[in-house]
């Protein structure tokens, strides 16, 4: 059952997706902490109804691909975007948003919600680890009241180009840009799908109240 909270109201029911990626304990624990009903579940009804879906993600973009396949994650990531449904993806689970993540020459194909490719950050040392700002695209939900704050990143590759274009009546991704070596794509704001590169669960109380305004935007079902 959902949680009530003091004042009565039903937490959002968020679920979080169990393909075998991890580092999810943290995730669902920080979840918790901004507010939510958390699952870890692999259920795939759970997963359609939920309120919210977090998409985590660790280790080689072509591993995290083939994990989502094999759970057939990434036919439940399609469907909820589909419907409207949000979806929050957080570091590789949001580099497998794009269409083509290249590591080390080779090229996989990743869930093509987004257009454009994951490489390799050109810096003078990788992986881009530790504590880092970011310039917050205007209107963010995401980032709002928290635009000076600092966000803990472990990654070597990302985003770093952005090349939507979007019709009206849609709104205009917001767009978060952050710089280590070169300036990169620290997170996406796009209708039902967002995501962060950074790690919202290791970024303390900023992560939580990130999370917090995900979770206070989720539409209620």
């Amino acid at each position: 059952m959902t949680e009530a909270s003091d004042d009565g109201r039903t937490a959002p029911l968020v679920a979080v997706l169990d393909y075998g990626s991890g580092n999810v304990h943290s995730a669902v624990k920080a979840l918790s902490a901004a507010g939510a009903d958390v699952r870890l579940t692999s259920d795939r009804g759970l997963i359609q109804d939920a309120d919210g879906l977090l998409v985590p993600g660790v280790g080689a973009f072509s591993a995290v691909m083939s994990a989502l396949r094999a759970s057939r994650g990434d036919e439940l990531i399609e469907r909820r975007l589909a419907g409207g449904r949000p979806v929050l993806g957080i570091c590789v689970g949001m580099q497998v948003m794009f269409e083509l993540g290249v590591e080390r020459g080779h090229d996989a194909e990743g869930l093509g919600q987004w257009p454009g490719a994951v490489t390799e950050l050109d810096a003078p040392v990788l992986p881009h680890m530790g504590w880092n700002t970011v310039r917050a695209g205007e209107g963010s939900t995401l980032f709002a009241g928290l635009e000076d704050e600092r966000f803990y990143f472990v990654h070597s590759y990302a985003a770093q180009q952005w090349s939507l274009e979007v019709m009206k009546p849609f709104a205009e991704p917001v767009v978060t840009w952050c710089d280590y070596g070169t300036p990169f794509l620290a997170a996406v704001e796009n209708g039902p799908l967002s995501a962060t590169q950074f790690h919202p669960e290791k970024s303390g109380d900023a992560g939580i109240r990130l999370l917090s305004n995900w979770i206070g935007a989720l539409p209620r079902h």
